[in-house]
C-alpha cells in the first residue's frame, strides 16, 4: 500500500471528535506546518473536522497565523490540552471566552504520558505537578470555566503521594520529520530536535489511530541505516512530502542546527557562535544584565565541579549569553528540555534551537533525566511569587500561558534560581555606575500575597529539600521553612521604599542582610 499522499488527503483521515496529538516548538521547530494548514483549509471549506481535542507539549506557532493558530477556529476544536499557549493569541482568546475547554499539562508529562499510552500502561504516575495547578486540589490542569475534568488524580503508593495523569486514546498523530523511504520508514536527520515525535507516533499507533508524518523528501528504500530510522514504517499510516519544509519559519536549512557538522566545519561554526554571543552580550547594559551577573554567581556554587544546568526564557537568556561571552561553557553541561545538550542556545522565537549541539535526545528521555534528579541547577523566570515561595508563570492577567517544561524542571532541579524584575508596567530604572536606582515604581506588583496559579510550589520545594532563590534587580530572596527571606539588597536601593512597599507581603529579613557587589551593576566591567 502506498502511504504517500497529499496534505489534503491526509487531512481527510481526521474525523469529527477525534483526539489529535501535535508536536513542535515556537519558531517552527519540527512543526508540520503544511499539514496544519491543510486541516485548517478543510475546516474552512467544509466545517469538518469538528469538535477536536488537541494535545501539544510545547508552544507551537508564530503569534500570528502558523502553528496552533491554524486550529484556533470556533467549532474546529472542543478541547485543547497545551503545554504552552503564548504562540497562539487566537487560541488564548478562545480559552478566555470559554469557547473551548482549556487545559494545561507540564511539557514533560505530556511527552511521557504519550509513551505510557502507547505502552498500554495505566497513565503516567509521577511526583511532577504535586502542589501545582496540575494537582486536582489546586485546579487539576483546568484553565477556564468550560474545563470541568481533572486531568490527574492523587494516589498513595508506599506511603507517598503521587499524581496519576489519566490516559486517553490518541486518534491521530501529526508528526514532522526529515525524510521517508518508500516503505514509510522515517528519519530525523536534518531536524533541529527530536521532541516527542516517537512517543506521539507510538501513542496513536497503539491506540488504533492514524500516524501522519510530514517530511521534506522521499527517498529510495534502503537509503537509511537501521539506526537512522526513528519511526518504523510499521507505525506509519500516511506520509506527506513538503519540499518547502524549513528548519524554522525563517531558516531554510542550517546543518549547525541539525547537529550534522563535525570536525573543522563545526569548530569554525562554534567560533562564529561565540563571536555572536560576545556581540550580543554587549547590548545596552540594564537590569537584565545586572540580574544575570548576580545569578551567574550561583552557577558554580551548586556543589558540582561541572554542573548540569537548564536555562528558561526571559532573564535566564541573559545568564546563558553571559556564560557564553565569558567562554565558560566548558565548565557546565548545558541542557534544554527539547532534548539537546551543549551548543549555543537561541532565544526569542528560536528558543529550543541550539547551534552545534553535542547530543540530541527524545524529549521524553530528557524529562526522565530531569525527573530523576539529573539537573543540578535551573535558571527560570517568574511572573509572580508569593510569601510561601510559590511561583506563577502559567496564567497571568487571566490569560492562559501554560508552563511548557517549567513544572518538570523547577520541581526537579536540586537548585532553582528564579530570575526577574521586582515589579512591572511603567517601571523606570537607572544602573550601570555600580548602583541600581528606581526612577519610577511599577504599576504591577509581582511579589504578591498569593499567586493566581501555582506553577512551582514553595511548600513542595521544601519537601524535596531544594535550594530555591528569587533574584531581582533590587533584592535577592530565598526559600526557608519559615517563608521567603530577603537576604540581599542592590546598592542604591532603599529597603522600605523600593522593595517592601512594592510587595504585598512582609518577607523575613535576614539578620545579616548584605549589599550585592557593585560590580554586578557596573556597565564598564
Amino acid at each position: 500500500m502506498d502511504k504517500f499522499m497529499t496534505a489534503a488527503q491526509a487531512a481527510e483521515l481526521i474525523r469529527d471528535g477525534d483526539t489529535v496529538g501535535l508536536m513542535g516548538g515556537g519558531g517552527g521547530l519540527m512543526e508540520a506546518t503544511h499539514m496544519f494548514e491543510a486541516v485548517q483549509a478543510r475546516f474552512l471549506a467544509t466545517q469538518s473536522p469538528r469538535q477536536l481535542t488537541m494535545l501539544h507539549a510545547l508552544g507551537i506557532g508564530d503569534k500570528k497565523t502558523k502553528g496552533m493558530n491554524c486550529f484556533a477556529h470556533e467549532g474546529l476544536v472542543k478541547r485543547v490540552i497545551g503545554g504552552h499557549w503564548v504562540w497562539s493569541p487566537a487560541m488564548q482568546q478562545l480559552a478566555l471566552d470559554n469557547k473551548i475547554e482549556a487545559y494545561i499539562l507540564p511539557g514533560g508529562v505530556s511527552s511521557q504520558l504519550m509513551r505510557e499510552i502507547g505502552a498500554g500502561r495505566p497513565g503516567l504516575i509521577t511526583h511532577v505537578g504535586l502542589g501545582t495547578v496540575c494537582d486536582p486540589r489546586h485546579g487539576g490542569g483546568k484553565m477556564n470555566d468550560a474545563a470541568q475534568e481533572d486531568l490527574a488524580e492523587v494516589i498513595q503508593m508506599d506511603g507517598l503521594e503521587w499524581l496519576r495523569y489519566k490516559p486517553f486514546p490518541i486518534h491521530v498523530a501529526i508528526v514532522r520529520a526529515s525524510a521517508a523511504d518508500e516503505e514509510g520508514n522515517i528519519s530525523f536527520e536534518h531536524e533541529a530536535a527530536n521532541l516527542d515525535a516517537q512517543s506521539l507516533a507510538l501513542a496513536a499507533r497503539n491506540s488504533g489511530g492514524k500516524v501522519i508524518v510530514q517530511v521534506k523528501e522521499r527517498v529510495a528504500t534502503g537509503s537509511f541505516k537501521a539506526r537512522e530510522v526513528r519511526i518504523p514504517a510499521a507505525w506509519v499510516d500516511a506520509v506527506v512530502v513538503d519540499p518547502e519544509q524549513q528548519t524554522s519559519y525563517a531558516i531554510p536549512f542550517d546543518p549547525a542546527f541539525s547537529g550534522e557538522l563535525t570536525g573543522e566545519p563545526r569548530r569554525q561554526s562554534e567560533a562564529a557562535d561565540h563571536a555572536a554571543e560576545v556581540a550580543a552580550a554587549a547590548e545596552a547594559f540594564g537590569e537584565r544584565q545586572a540580574v544575570a551577573r548576580r545569578a551567574a554567581v550561583e552557577l558554580f556554587n551548586s556543589g558540582k565541579a561541572r554542573p548540569v544546568i537548564n536555562y528558561g526564557v526571559g532573564v535566564p537568556d541573559a545568564v546563558a549569553k553571559l556564560i557564553a561571552a565569558r567562554n565558560e561553557q566548558h565548565r557546565i553541561y548545558q541542557t534544554i528540555e527539547h532534548g539537546t545538550y551543549g551548543g549555543t542556545l537561541m532565544d526569542g522565537p528560536l528558543f529550543g534551537y541550539a547551534r552545534n549541539a553535542h547530543a540530541m535526545l527524545d524529549a521524553a528521555t530528557q524529562f526522565d533525566f530531569y525527573g530523576g534528579g539529573g539537573l543540578d541547577i535551573a535558571f527560570l523566570g517568574f511572573g509572580e511569587f508569593d510569601e510561601e515561595g510559590s511561583v506563577n508563570v502559567s496564567r497571568l492577567g487571566g490569560i492562559t500561558v501554560g508552563p511548557g517544561g517549567f513544572i518538570d524542571i523547577a520541581q526537579n532541579a536540586r537548585k532553582v534560581v528564579f530570575c526577574g524584575t521586582l515589579a512591572a508596567k511603567g517601571v523606570k530604572l537607572a544602573t550601570g555606575d555600580g548602583q541600581m536606582r528606581v526612577l519610577q515604581q511599577g504599576g504591577v506588583k509581582k511579589l504578591v500575597k498569593q499567586v493566581d496559579q501555582i506553577t512551582f510550589s514553595g511548600p513542595q520545594g521544601l519537601v524535596r529539600k531544594q535550594e530555591v532563590l528569587y533574584l531581582t534587580e533590587r533584592a535577592s530572596f530565598r526559600l526557608t521553612p519559615e517563608g521567603v527571606e530577603l537576604f540581599e539588597l542592590a546598592p542604591g536601593i532603599d529597603l522600605q521604599r523600593d522593595v517592601l512597599d512594592q510587595m504585598e507581603f512582609q518577607p523575613r529579613i535576614a539578620a545579616d542582610l548584605k549589599v550585592m557587589a557593585a560590580e554586578f551593576f557596573n556597565a564598564a566591567l
